[in-house]
């Protein structure tokens, strides 16, 4: 049985080749065997380098690819070919199927990558003094626990997620990804080893090594370094989260089994999109309709564009004007942030004649005020914390970190608390729907451009102090930084609930005058 199972999935590899997407799976197998030849060759490397160096790589970047294996199924919604309910039909033992599915999820293209890495790791263990059969016992448990990994992410995703996976969902999950993981790896990649591990990561290695995500990995080293203690804690915590996992991948397929199935479904683009995604109330549906209106209007579009290229061009005229280059890179994220939440302060005027879905139905303020922001964040958050990384990898000061989102928090929330207030009080003409988003229209009255202009005044007066802080920072140290942080985060949060508020009653009091703007523009 356990050979009729492992020759399906060789077939299921080879059919993989075959049809329609046969150039498109050959290009990603190439891609991917190149990729492990360059990740072998790195590892075989690190025979030459010197002990806590070759550790801290190997257990680093073991714990990742367990959360890769763990996460990535949740992430892009990918059909298991090893679902436990494709072999139900064939009446199978329930209790033999699970070690079955497990065996042969090894017969993948990741899982054979991940075994030749594994094996280029046994042989720099070996050569730094690891007896043979404990480097390959404890290579194959980081082997298998990976691979159970990917098979307990794939079944989570098949009971608690839709297997009818759309984009826009797939997008949710990639945002915290993109939030937490790129500053974290720009941290580390800043870091100047000059030959030794920064106390930083050494530390992150140690607490990395007595857990589940790289425990296998960190007992060879252990071994090699003498270290006795430290060697049998993490063999023990390997070994019981083997131990765990296959417990776990056991009750998830039984789960699968036993329960109530749902019919097999390929991932497709079809479905509501945004409004299926998003909360069935005014909030979800306004903010559905703005997403759906920023992504693909390109009025929209530029303005979103514009933001982060204007951020990175202030720094070239001051570096002209003599600022240096460390206290020049510390402006273009708090300017974006300011940019970002300005951009909804005319969000009114290019809803058109749309607008009126909205005082039609009796929409209350407050979901109409909020709904219209979602957009802006959900691009605003991963760019700021890209520009972020980016800035203090640039100036090598990561005790910035928190100031700095500090001040951007309070930039951003801010004026995008202005902006609810600016939208519905002074909103102004702007170009139609399909027209060029450079094209402005005659407008018969200025005073546009005073809501405009408050909202800019009006976050920068809200976080004075969070900047007058951040500029304390510089000047004397990191011992306001915490302090910069939560007076940004907290007024910010303030500000912005408050400007939705103020601008939620207006919006119910002024329905009849902002029908007649977006008619008369």
């Amino acid at each position: 049985m356990v050979a009729h199972v492992l020759r399906l999935r060789v077939a299921l590899l080879v059919g993989a080749l075959r049809g329609e997407r046969a150039v498109r799976a050959a290009v990603a197998l190439a891609g991917s065997i190149a990729a492990t030849v360059v990740v072998c060759i790195a590892v075989l490397g690190l025979g030459d380098a010197p002990l806590a160096t070759a550790r801290t790589v190997i257990a680093l970047g073991a714990a990742a690819l367990m959360l890769a294996f763990f996460v990535g199924p949740m992430l892009t919604g990918t059909p298991d070919q090893l679902d436990p309910r494709r072999f139900w039909p064939f009446g199978l033992d329930e209790r033999r199927l699970g070690w079955m599915l497990a065996l042969a999820s090894l017969i993948s293209v990741p899982s054979l990558a991940l075994i030749a890495v594994t094996a280029c790791v046994v042989i720099v263990v070996v050569n730094a003094g690891v007896a043979w059969a404990a480097a390959v016992l404890f290579g194959a448990i980081g082997v298998l626990s990976i691979a159970l990994a990917a098979r307990v992410g794939m079944a989570i995703s098949a009971i608690l997620l839709p297997e009818r996976r759309s984009r826009e969902l797939t997008i949710l999950f990639a945002l915290p990804v993109i939030v937490i993981a790129f500053p974290v790896a720009a941290y580390f990649a800043s870091l100047r080893w000059d030959g030794q591990v920064p106390p930083a990561v050494q530390t992150a290695t140690a607490i990395v090594g007595f857990s589940p995500l790289a425990a296998p990995q960190a007992f060879l080293f252990h071994l090699a370094a003498g270290e006795t203690g430290a060697a049998w804690a993490s063999g023990l915590i390997a070994v019981a989260t083997i131990g765990g996992m296959l417990l776990l991948w056991h009750l998830l397929v039984r789960r699968l089994l036993t329960a109530s199935e749902r019919p097999y479904a390929t991932r497709e683009r079809s479905g509501l999109g945004w409004f299926g995604l998003l909360p069935a109330n005014a909030f979800g549906a306004i903010a559905a309709r703005s997403l759906v209106y920023w992504l693909r209007d390109r009025r929209y579009i530029v303005n979103l564009l514009v933001v982060p290229i204007a951020g990175v061009l202030t720094v070239f005229p001051l570096l002209v004007a003599g600022v240096p280059l460390w206290l020049a890179a510390l402006v273009p994220v708090p300017l974006m942030a300011l940019f970002f939440g300005w951009l909804p302060h005319n969000d009114a005027a290019y809803d058109s004649t749309a607008l009126w879905m909205h005082i039609a139905s009796g929409v209350r303020g407050l979901p109409d005020r909020l709904g219209r922001l979602v957009p802006v964040l959900l691009v605003a958050l991963p760019v700021l914390a890209i520009g972020i990384s980016v800035t203090l990898a640039v100036i090598s000061d990561w005790h910035l970190l928190l100031p700095l989102i500090g001040v951007t928090a309070a930039l951003l929330l801010t004026a995008l608390g202005m902006s609810s207030i600016a939208s519905v009080v002074a909103p102004y003409a702007v170009s139609r729907p399909g027209d060029s988003p450079f094209q402005q229209p005659q407008r018969s009255s200025a005073h546009g451009s005073y809501g405009a202009a408050l909202t800019f005044v009006g976050a920068l007066l809200a976080s004075t102090p969070t900047i007058w802080l951040f500029g304390l920072t510089i000047v004397e140290g990191d011992q306001h930084a915490p302090t910069t942080f939560w007076v940004g985060v907290i007024s910010g949060v303030v500000v912005l609930f408050g400007g939705a508020a103020v601008g939620a009653v207006i919006f119910e009091r002024s329905g009849e005058r902002l029908m007649e703007f977006v008619e008369r523009t």
